[in-house]
């Protein structure tokens, strides 16, 4: 026996806005996948292997992170290099200038100016900063680590509190005259010395720690990437220059001040050999992290050709998947509006 079935328009209709749906989101799926050449869902597609896929772009991830770190570092280091290349040149060019007023009438006054000048260059050099943090701080990067050299100023106070204790009147009485050889030759080895040392130093000259910035610059490796202001050569230059600039020296005895020229010929001496171990030991880190920035730009080729491997699609079968699935809506959209003239009155 045999009956009819009996298919509604409404059926049909359903069965059509279902299809377009499923297939609108098939075509986002493809449309993405062929645009990126990746799995629009990786952990779908790649099932048990997904967690080395995640493992692998963590990986990627590190080494990024380094690179852009290094980049930052190295400009650090790039201008920290360049403030002590300068303080060298600055004071071999004042050591010169130390020898010729020390046998010169009028020595003191000559040399006056260049001492003040390269002080506060000293200072300003040290307390430069970079992307807002301070180069020569230590890990102390939120604040200028060098006080000014200036009237009521900690540093100013306690070197005109330690000369007047000692000699019983200021750098610019006239008795500055009366000082001996040997009694200059005295207050520089003990108290003026002491200025520049742990820990009058860090109480009224800086505020730097010891303990220098440190940076991972590869999966291996950690280097201290800073400078501190209280290193042996800085210190040496600040006493030079403000021996220099600031005892009296225009009003001294020849002898007495030859004295001083003599300690600072010493102290600046010293000092430029301090910072070219210093530069050196800077640019040493710099070759360190622009061979770890090598090599993990090589990493991240390789981690990154293993990705590309894992959760590539080929192009071709997705722009042919995205071609077929707007077809299939083209001609469900077109059933649709067949669907929907359809009347019963047509036949009535």
């Amino acid at each position: 026996m045999m009956s009819a079935n009996y298919i509604s328009t409404l059926m049909l209709s359903s069965s059509l806005r279902s299809s377009i749906t499923n297939n609108q989101a098939a075509l986002s799926r493809a449309s993405t996948e062929a645009t990126t050449g990746r799995f629009y869902d990786v952990g779908l597609e790649l099932g048990a292997t997904t967690g080395s896929d995640l493992t692998l772009r963590a990986d990627l991830s590190f080494a990024d992170q380094l690179v852009d770190t290094n980049g930052l570092v190295s400009g650090r280091l790039a201008v920290t290099q360049d403030r002590i290349t300068q303080l060298g040149k600055t004071a071999t060019d004042f050591l010169k200038d130390l020898i010729a007023a020390r046998s010169t009438d009028g020595g003191g006054r000559i040399i006056l100016p260049p001492a003040s000048s390269n002080l506060q260059d000293l200072i300003g050099a040290l307390n430069v900063s970079y992307n807002g943090s301070s180069l020569f701080s230590g890990i102390n990067t939120q604040n200028a680590p060098i006080t000014a050299y200036t009237a009521g100023s900690a540093s100013k106070n306690q070197v005109d509190a330690d000369f007047l204790a000692t000699f019983g009147f200021s750098q610019s009485s006239a008795s500055v005259n009366t000082i001996t050889p040997a009694q200059m030759q005295t207050f520089l080895d003990t108290t003026f010395d002491a200025e520049f040392a742990s820990p009058a130093w860090n109480t009224n000259w800086s505020s730097a720690t010891d303990q220098v910035m440190q940076s991972r610059i590869s999966t291996t490796e950690i280097a201290d990437t800073s400078v501190s202001a209280n290193q042996a050569g800085f210190r040496k230059l600040a006493e030079a220059y403000t021996m220099m600039a600031d005892l009296g020296n225009a009003n001294l005895d020849q002898a007495t001040f030859q004295v001083v020229v003599d300690k600072a010929i010493g102290l600046v001496g010293t000092a430029i050999t301090d910072l070219a171990t210093l530069g050196g030991d800077v640019g040493t880190v710099q070759q360190r992290i622009t061979g770890a920035t090598e090599k993990l730009k090589v990493q991240q080729d390789i981690l990154n050709n293993q990705i590309v491997k894992m959760e590539a699609v080929d192009p071709t079968e997705a722009s042919v998947r995205v071609n077929t699935l707007q077809t299939q809506i083209q001609t469900a959209l077109a059933l649709t509006s067949q669907l929907q003239k359809i009347s019963l009155i047509n036949y009535l």
